[in-house]
Formats: C-alpha cells, structure tokens, sequence
C-alpha cells in the first residue's frame, strides 16, 4: 500500500474514532442532567432528616443510639467503596482508590485492619489487586440505580457495626462539585456527625407514634441509607462529569491529529505529483 493510501485509510479511521468520542460526550452530557436532578433532590431530602435527627437526639439525651456513638472494641473499620462499573472518564476511579488505600494504612497504622464492601466493577478489581477483605459487593448499577440494592450492602456493614465487630464505617466516593471538579471523599458514615447547624432555635416539640425513641431508632437506620445512596448518585454525577470532560478531550485530539494527517497526506500527494511528472519528462527526453 502506498503512503498516499495508508494516511488516507488513517484519516479515514481516525474520523469514525471521532464520531464515537464526541457520540459519547453527548450522551454523557444528557446522563448528567438527569443524574444532578436526582442529587438535588437527595440533598434535600437527607437535609430535612438531619435537621429532625439533630432536634430529637437534642431534647432527648437520654437515648443513647450506636450510631450515635463510637465503638472501640475490634479494632476493624469497614468502607464501602463507591466506583463507576466503566472506565473512559480519566482518572476518576485511579484518584480514589489511591486516596482510599492510603487511608486504609494510616488506619493499619493504628492497629486498625480495614474491610470493604464495593459498589462498581473498577472497585471489585481494585481491591482484589489489593488483597483486601471483602464483605459483599455490587456491580452493574443503572444510572438510577435502585435503592433497595444500596440498602442491602448498607446492611452488612451497619450489622456488623452493632455486633461491635467494627469500629468505624466510612463512606468512599466521588464528591460532584462541579462539572469540572469531582473530589475524592472518604467521609464517616457511623457513628454519625450530625451538624449544629441544623439545630433549630425554636423551642416547641412534636408527638411521636408510637413513642420518640422507635421514631429515631427508625430515622437513624433510614439516614444512614439514604447517605450511602445520596453517594452513589454524586458518584455517578461526577462519572458522567468526567467521561465527558475526557470525550471531549478526546474529540478536540482526534480533530488534531486529523488535520496533521492531512496535511502529510497532501505534502505526501504532491510528493508523488511531482514524481510521476518527474518520470514522465525523463521518459519523453529519453525517446
């Protein structure tokens, strides 16, 4: 094949590799809309049970929840590591992990072992490659992922943390800031931290049913769910963020590199011009 030919047929490819990074930029772009729709509303929604936590384990003291307070007997905290199931959005999931691992031996070396239970393909892997004990694990999440398959791996980890088998649970994911910022975020799940500022001035009180600790023993189970779901949804915000930022990357660098191929496409046609018409004047003074 000749040079005219291979960089003809290199353009050619490279234009169709275009047509697939920019296609997946869109679609990207779309998911995210959709993605920071349902993160607003899970803000809102955890917010206001916050704020209803804070004020009943306020004028209730008495009530002394696990989730509430530490434990100190096992030496062992939990994760649950939050991933995309794909790869092609840049360092998203490489930053995490490598935040993630460091943290897991600044815990060892305080004599804490770490376990883990992973949401998404790209953690399964990372932590298999990284030998550490895994409790369960889910992959294969939709972009509106259903909650109830959360909840289930919340479970495992709150269920051992009331049978005192772990210190600590932390959540590991991706923090959506903005379309071009995602912060990796390893944030305590329990016990709990709950803000001051959610603490209402006011000094009436509501009636519970059936009585005020059912009700809080309830609202702190959901909490906790709902904080481990709201991380998989900025999560997944923050995947489609950086898929798009890299797809469009890409896109601007094929659009670059075709217009380099064409111009040695061109030099390497009038190269072979001016051969042939070179050949053909030796031939006509040859005769």
């Amino acid at each position: 094949m000749s040079q005219v030919a291979s960089i003809r047929n290199t353009i050619h490819s490279t234009k169709k590799t275009q047509k697939i990074t920019r296609a997946m930029e869109l679609v990207a772009a779309s998911k995210l809309v959709k993605c920071h729709q349902q993160q607003a509303k899970s803000v809102a929604y955890a917010s206001a049970m916050e704020k209803l936590i804070y004020h009943l384990s306020s004028a209730r003291p008495e009530f002394r929840h696990p989730f509430l307070y530490p434990n100190a007997h096992s030496n062992r905290v939990g994760y649950l590591v939050i991933s995309s199931d794909r790869g092609l959005c840049g360092s998203l999931n490489s930053a995490l992990f490598k935040q993630l691992f460091q943290h897991s031996l600044d815990q060892k070396k305080q004599g804490h072992e770490s376990v883990f239970v992973p949401v998404g393909q790209k953690a399964v892997q990372a932590l298999k490659r990284y030998g550490g004990e895994i409790l369960a694990q889910q992959v294969h999440l939709s972009d509106r992922p259903d909650p109830s398959k959360v909840y289930g791996l919340v479970k495992v980890l709150i269920d051992e943390y009331q049978s005192q088998r772990l210190d600590a649970v932390y959540l590991v994911y991706n923090q959506f800031i903005s379309t071009m910022k995602q912060v990796p975020t390893i944030s305590p799940l329990v016990p709990l931290t709950l803000h001051k500022k959610q603490q209402s001035e006011q000094t009436w009180d509501y009636l519970y049913e059936p009585n005020a600790q059912d009700v809080l023993n309830f609202l702190l189970v959901r909490y906790v769910e709902t904080l481990a779901y709201q991380s998989v949804i900025e999560n997944i915000a923050s995947e489609q963020a950086a898929r798009m930022v890299a797809m469009k990357q890409a896109t601007d660098n094929a659009g670059g590199i075709i217009d380099d191929l064409k111009l040695a496409y061109n030099k390497a046609r009038q190269s072979a011009i001016t051969r042939e018409l070179a050949e053909i004047v030796g031939g006509a003074e040859a005769v």
